[in-house]
């Protein structure tokens, strides 16, 4: 299939490019950028006038509940919900059930993901066995099935030796490890973040030194190891500080944050909402806003939708009791784009957050427009507005904090290696 782009305003935040530049697609590759190669003869045209092309979006971390959650979503409903998104490329943790522990589980699900011809799927591996934090997996073993790095997700090692041998063992062979900083016993029992509105609602806080004091112990480990450390979803103002100065002293250490911590703060829980109820937790205002600018400067090199789709039933309960996590797959792109907006972050600025930024931090070559590179693309209308609804998301996960909310940006085009794999118009001749 050749596939002319036609009047697109293209964007590639990794080369610089942000002009108007038509793109010519064949055997799932970019092989002209502005100039048709000789003799190219497209099947087919797309008029992009008036829509942004950019890379395919890269997300970190999207949960697609198979195996063991299929009654909270599927991997076929959750990759549908991310080509929607104009995610090409996502990574999924392994607190599944089982846990992608197991060789034999991750090359079932990648088999799976690519049977669906969607997005293509890099899973994060599980560091322990079962998550349990006692017995290191055979990360060779997972590595060579399709793992691109190792995690405990929310279940940390207590066992600050076990810990140790993991981060060394990485080391040893280059493997980088995504941990999320929170301590267990400061967090324990916690809904909310600790502060004056979680005293007002009565609800156990989580204190922001749950993160910092984890945050400490985990550099100080990363220092001695020398592991390439990716800190997953930070979400206060004094942990980013600590990354920030771990940085400047020349540690290999890179940081995200979940899509929803860029827009919210904990007086949205508003009266007692469970769409609000999300790990690590909302925090201050000040937390909030000191996140927006370490990602427009480069302090936090990712954005990610944290993806985590509920049931019903694991939503519709007092706050205290519901299940933390939201959708966000199909958001990434509007809620990047109202924050670029919001905070006059130039657009290519924003769009390398969930693209080129995100792809170095996975490790795999993804998030770029380049000529013989992959032709993984997302066309998007920034001018379009639209409603969220439970009815207009593809996930089978109808839980966000912004449903009702009006946001910038419609995806109109996805592209996975040249194919249209979603579409939200009909095509143009």
């Amino acid at each position: 299939m050749k596939i002319h782009i036609r009047n697109p305003r293209s964007i590639d935040p990794a080369s610089g490019l942000d002009a108007a530049r038509d793109l010519f697609l064949a055997a799932g590759r970019v092989v002209g950028i502005g100039t048709a190669p000789d003799g190219f003869h497209a099947n087919r045209s797309i008029d992009a006038t008036g829509l942004v092309a950019c890379p395919g979006l890269v997300d970190l971390s999207a949960r697609l509940r198979e195996p063991g959650f299929e009654y909270r979503a599927t991997l076929a409903s959750e990759m549908h919900a991310a080509v929607a998104g104009g995610v090409t490329s996502l990574s999924c943790p392994p607190d599944t059930d089982p846990p992608l522990d197991e060789p034999g589980l991750v090359e079932m699900l990648k088999y799976r993901a690519r049977s669906l011809g969607l997005a293509k799927l890099y899973p994060v591996g599980a560091l322990t066995m079962r998550l349990a934090g006692e017995r290191l997996t055979e990360m060779a073993e997972l590595t060579d099935s399709g793992c691109v790095a190792f995690t405990q997700v929310h279940d940390p090692i207590i066992d600050t030796q076990v810990l140790l041998r993991a981060l060394q063992y990485a080391a040893t062979f280059g493997y980088t490890v995504w941990l999320q900083p929170q301590d267990p016993y400061l967090a324990r029992g916690g809904v909310a973040h600790e502060g004056e509105v979680s005293a007002r609602l009565g609800l156990e806080g989580i204190p922001t030194c749950a993160e910092t004091i984890r945050l400490a112990q985990l550099l100080q480990l990363a220092r001695q190891t020398g592991v390439r450390l990716h800190l997953a979803r930070l979400s206060s103002a004094d942990g980013l500080e600590m990354v920030r100065q771990a940085r400047a002293d020349g540690l290999a250490v890179s940081c995200d944050i979940g899509i929803h911590h860029l827009h919210l703060c904990e007086t949205d829980i508003g009266y007692f909402n469970p769409h609000c109820h999300l790990l690590p937790p909302l925090r201050a205002r000040s937390d909030r806003d000191a996140l927006r600018r370490g990602l427009a400067e480069g302090s936090i090199q990712a954005l990610c939708s944290d993806h985590t789709p509920v049931d019903d039933d694991g939503k519709q309960l007092p706050f205290a009791e519901s299940e933390a996590g939201a959708s966000g797959l199909e958001m990434l792109l509007p809620l990047t784009l109202k924050w670029a907006m919001d905070d006059n972050v130039p657009l290519s600025c924003a769009l390398a957050r969930i693209t080129c930024d995100a792809a170095r931090i996975l490790g795999v070559a993804a998030g770029r427009i380049e000529e013989g590179g992959a032709a993984d693309l997302c066309l998007f209308d920034p001018e379009a507005r639209v409603r969220i609804s439970r009815e207009s998301l593809h996930s089978q996960g109808k839980n966000s904090p912004f449903l009702g909310h009006e946001l910038p940006g419609q995806v109109r085009y996805t592209l996975v290696d040249g194919h249209v794999v979603f579409e939200a118009a009909r095509p143009h001749a």
